[in-house]
């Protein structure tokens, strides 16, 4: 049996809207080729408590779906409509929306790749965007 190998890497994303998705199974991909790990685990996490990372479908009328659904369930407007805004933030449905989405995502790594199934993809998830954010990328395995 070969060493544990343990690699890590931070993406920064900026969104340049309030909400947005980004499709980031390629960078995860060159994550995963940069360790040099073939059997173990990858974990994608959002490390900001306004943001997500979840695997989904790669279409644009999913992630319309998504927006118009998460924005029934936790409407932005009107801020006064959520307690932690109070503490001058503007951003309570973002953290609503984050839960709902999720922080985090785990995939195999077998023969060297994402063992994703048919038609998965890893997205970058922003409901409070306009600033630089942090995406960890974390690989153990032999």
């Amino acid at each position: 049996m070969e060493h544990m190998k343990a690699y890590r890497k931070e993406l920064w994303m900026n969104v340049s809207a309030r909400r947005g998705y980004i499709h980031v199974t390629r960078e995860v991909e060159q994550a995963l080729e940069e360790s040099g790990i073939r059997e173990g685990l990858c974990l994608v996490n959002a490390m900001h408590i306004t943001a997500s990372v979840f695997i989904n479908d790669n279409e644009s009328g999913l992630h319309h779906d998504f927006e118009e659904w998460l924005e029934r369930l936790a409407p932005e407007k009107p801020h006064t409509r959520y307690l932690h805004n109070r503490t001058g933030e503007d951003n309570g449905d973002a953290h609503l929306k984050r839960s709902v989405m999720g922080r985090e995502v785990v995939v195999a790594v077998t023969e060297g790749r994402l063992d994703l199934g048919p038609w998965e993809q890893i997205f970058y998830g922003e409901f409070d965007g306009l600033r630089r954010k942090r995406m960890l990328i974390k690989i153990i395995g032999e």
